[in-house]
């Protein structure tokens, strides 16, 4: 058997049965090849088709005048709708998964080439697949916020770019917070999805930066506008025609205090967006554009449906809730947040009149941000149990004044998002004065959040490492709250490793382990928090990251509530004192805890089976006081 031809150019006239790098004029390859002449006919896929030559197989490009198979073509190869029909479920399940696969398999890709823990560990980011209308088709595991926040910011950087200025191979970075449905820290980058010449659809893979020049190393906590919290880029090409942009890349690096991350984790966000890309063009070469446009629109249409059919089950009615953050950053005083939810008419109303104006710290929240955080609880009460697409959210409505707490506007300061993760909460409050079979008590209400920054000893670079400890879920009217578990707004999200913390930043952990009594008690009792001792052994920054320290988590029902969330730095010294959100300077020997709320009760205490109340005490979980004193248990060691 004779060995395949090497790759490289197919001269004129010739014929070439393996791969071939180059294929001119007259040419014919029956294998893959990088670039295809006038001229020149290939079998096999294309990675340009030039004007005049002809592919019977997929094109990652193909100049204006090449010809490609019709199945290859996409839903625009015509007008709207033509030449579809009706699609057999088997093809619309086998379709749809592998749109769900794709966005699967670019998560997989960012993980493991990451640079930044916070991506590769706890899984801060948000990936979706669109069609070439915006409208998300699939996405994959992240921040639930994330994932709602890339089809707000996926539309306003096409808006920007322009749709006509879109090539295949571009990739753009948006991180314009208003635009961006986020802070500046949250890098989106999306790119078109080309088969041949036709436009099929889009990728978007947001995840969070560690450094892009803000003011403060880490983050941003008393920041007064959006100039203050890094390098903006509205939606800047960062790659153009598959080309890498080395000035804007640049600008980047020199523009970041930790350049080596920034830059590795841009890379793995390309690396998920090429992933992305295959698989979509995979997708179209297989079925055509007209079964995937037909499947995209049935499993639209369906969802729509669906989520139609669960409003009118809801009770119909208006409910309003308040709430209060700890303060902005900058002032100290505490900021209202209200909500009023509506189910009426076929339509869930979001609207979050009665909140606090536009702040001076950076607890702003753009308005795509506010979207996503009405999504997530629209989503968990409607159709949790359905993978999501655009049709899902087709009854949701928000509202909320442009230049208030939650639609910011330039210049306003967004930095510390913790604004949503406490409005999430605030959502169910409102909605559990309607519906109270169907939601839980308020969990610890918060994401205490915390980081070290400073120099590692053994490296010399800067490090900036973080990590979101859990908190008490709330009881619901049918069972205990969970214990110790990430918060609700954070999905699929993991707390850093104690081994990852310990290693890259100069903190040692001498306790971590669950906080007896800290569930708020009840019929059925929140789900308790946890408690962190740390004391450092390299002198930097540790900032605190927190927003419910004054107020407690609710209860329902003649449950109690907990104690809120605490942060004692320097415990058991003379400069002991609690803080929230604050950048606190650290030497060595210094210590810090964390004390992180229970979730609120449900029900009289009074009526807890005596049993799991015995049991409780045997865990851990509640203390025999607290079983004698608040749940009438009696001797219950």
């Amino acid at each position: 058997m004779s060995e395949p031809s090497a790759p490289g150019p197919a001269a004129q006239a010739s014929a070439v049965s393996g791969s071939s790098g180059l294929a001119v004029s007259g040419g014919t390859v029956s294998g893959p090849f990088g670039l295809a002449f006038p001229g020149s006919t290939v079998s096999g896929p294309s990675g340009l088709a030039a004007s005049g030559s002809t592919v019977s197989g997929p094109s990652g490009l193909a100049v204006s005048g090449a010809t490609l198979p019709a199945a290859v073509r996409g839903r625009n190869s015509g007008p709207a709708g033509e030449g579809r029909g009706p699609v057999d479920g088997a093809t619309v399940e086998v379709v749809r998964s592998h749109l769900t696969s794709a966005a699967e398999e670019m998560r997989a890709t960012l993980v493991r080439t990451a640079f930044n823990p916070v991506i590769y560990e706890v899984f801060d980011f948000g990936i979706s697949v669109y069609d070439a209308d915006l409208r998300l088709v699939a996405e994959s595991t992240g921040l639930s916020r994330f994932l709602g926040a890339n089809d707000y910011s996926i539309r306003k950087g096409v808006e920007y770019v322009g749709r006509e200025n879109l090539c295949p191979g571009d990739v753009v970075l948006l991180n314009y917070p208003y635009w961006n449905a986020a802070h500046s820290y949250d890098a989106t980058l999306f790119c078109p999805v080309f088969v041949g010449v036709d436009l099929v659809g889009f990728l978007c893979v947001r995840a969070h930066w560690m450094d892009l020049g803000a003011k403060d190393p880490g983050y941003v906590l008393d920041s007064t506008d959006m100039h203050q919290e890094g390098i903006v880029f509205p939606g800047t090409k960062v790659f153009s025609g598959g080309v890498p942009n080395r000035e804007i890349i640049e600008l980047i690096r020199f523009n970041s205090r930790m350049p080596d991350l920034v830059i590795g984790d841009l890379n793995a966000q390309v690396a998920a967006l090429r992933t992305g890309e295959r698989r979509v063009r995979e997708l179209y070469v297989r079925y055509g554009g007209d079964v995937v446009g037909s499947v995209v629109e049935t499993v639209i249409a369906a969802a729509a449906e669906s989520a139609a059919e669960a409003v009118a089950r809801l009770p119909q009615g208006s409910w309003t809730a308040v709430d209060w953050l700890d303060d902005d950053g900058v002032t100290g005083d505490p900021v209202r947040m209200q909500v009023t939810v509506t189910v009426a008419d076929g339509t869930f109303t979001v609207d979050f009149a009665g909140s606090s104006g536009a702040t001076a710290g950076p607890v702003n929240l753009p308005f795509g941000a506010t979207i996503a955080t009405c999504r997530v609880a629209f989503k968990a009460i409607t159709t949790p149990g359905e993978r999501t697409n655009a049709g899902h959210f087709a009854p949701l409505e928000v509202r909320a004044e442009p230049g208030t707490l939650f639609h910011a506007v330039y210049p306003a300061a967004t930095f510390t998002q913790w604004t949503g993760t406490v409005a999430l909460e605030l959502i169910y409050k409102a909605l559990a004065q309607g519906m109270p079979d169907r939601l839980p008590a308020s969990s610890g209400g918060d994401v205490p959040g915390f980081m070290m920054v400073g120099i590692h000893p053994e490296t010399g670079q800067m490090f900036a490492v973080s990590n979101n400890d859990p908190v008490g879920w709330g009881a619901t009217p049918s069972h205990d709250g969970m214990n110790a578990a990430n918060h609700l707004c954070q999905t699929q999200a993991r707390n850093t490793p104690v081994e990852v913390l310990e290693a890259r930043t100069g903190m040692f952990f001498e306790r971590v382990e669950m906080r007896e009594d800290s569930g708020g008690a009840g019929r059925f009792r929140g789900g308790v928090g946890l408690r962190r001792d740390i004391r450092f052994v390299v002198p930097g920054e540790f900032l605190s990251v927190i927003k419910k320290t004054r107020s407690r988590p609710w209860a329902l029902e003649g449950g109690l509530e907990p104690e809120p969330n605490q942060v004692v730095v320097f415990p058991g010294t003379e400069r002991e004192h609690r803080v929230s959100t604050k950048r606190t300077r650290v030497e060595v020997g210094d210590r810090v805890t964390l004390l992180t709320a229970g979730g609120g009760g449900h029900g009289d205490p009074r009526e807890r089976d005596p049993e799991l109340v015995r049991r409780d005490v045997a865990e851990g979980y509640v203390s025999p006081d607290a079983a004698r004193d608040t749940y009438g248990a009696g001797d219950a060691r």
